[in-house]
């Protein structure tokens, strides 16, 4: 075990562990985003959330006027 941790202290063995490490979680990542349709579907719901009108707000505002 200890001859495991000498070797993860070694900075030649551990920048080629966390360049993986860090690859594979983003290949993860984008394999989740761009699969799925049903997930596709939501997605493309949310990119409009900034551009609709807030009822709430819109009545509310009209009544303080």
């Amino acid at each position: 075990m200890d001859e495991l941790l000498t070797w993860f202290t070694d900075m030649e063995n551990t920048k080629p562990c966390a360049l993986v490490l860090f690859f594979v979680t983003f290949a993860l990542i984008v394999l989740y985003v761009y699969t799925g349709k049903k997930r596709k579907e939501r997605f493309e719901s949310y990119r409009n959330i900034p551009f609709e009108e807030d009822d709430d707000a819109a009545s509310s505002a009209g009544k303080e006027q």
